[in-house]
């Protein structure tokens, strides 16, 4: 197999969440996160092929709305509420395919984890200390409202690779 790297990337552009209430994932982007809420665009419906062939979506399909929220002056969350005959309610675990997380820095970690209890969600665990190439870092996974996870990451003194990446080959 041969492969053909895409010209020009630059990084990440936006992270896109399907959520199943607008409302409270607004709360949670902008107060707990501390995302800067942006602006908000929909609905989106069609009445042909478009949605399946660009959005890989059932045609039936209704996005009802989605708003956008930047984290930290960089990263930027795009959030999507459907509806859709075949729409999946369970989110996927790290092992399912397509599983994922959203891991964001913090500068004390122990601060942040109590701001999660204290709001009521679901931290996965304590806090862990990494070790090898990432020793340094401590983190946690965390459950949004709707079950999607989240990481909480932090390395203030940097991480051993950072350090000696030598080390690590």
């Amino acid at each position: 197999m041969t492969t053909t790297r895409i010209p020009g990337v630059r990084g990440v552009d936006h992270f896109g969440v399907t959520v199943p209430d607008l409302d409270q994932a607004h709360t949670f982007f902008t107060e707990v996160l501390g995302c800067e809420y942006l602006y908000r665009l929909g609905p989106y419906q069609h009445d042909d092929d478009w949605m399946s062939v660009h959005l890989g979506v059932d045609d039936k399909a209704v996005m009802r709305r989605l708003h956008f929220y930047r984290l930290g002056g960089q990263a930027i969350f795009e959030v999507f509420q459907y509806e859709a005959p075949d729409q999946r309610t369970e989110p996927p675990r790290n092992s399912d395919i397509g599983g994922h997380h959203v891991a964001i820095y913090v500068e004390d970690l122990d601060a942040a984890v109590a701001a999660l209890h204290a709001n009521g969600l679901t931290v996965m665990g304590e806090p862990t200390a990494s070790k090898n190439a990432s020793e340094g870092q401590r983190w946690v996974y965390f459950l949004s409202p709707w079950g999607m996870q989240f990481e909480l990451v932090s390395y203030p003194g940097g991480k051993a690779f950072d350090r000696n990446p030598s080390a690590f080959d």
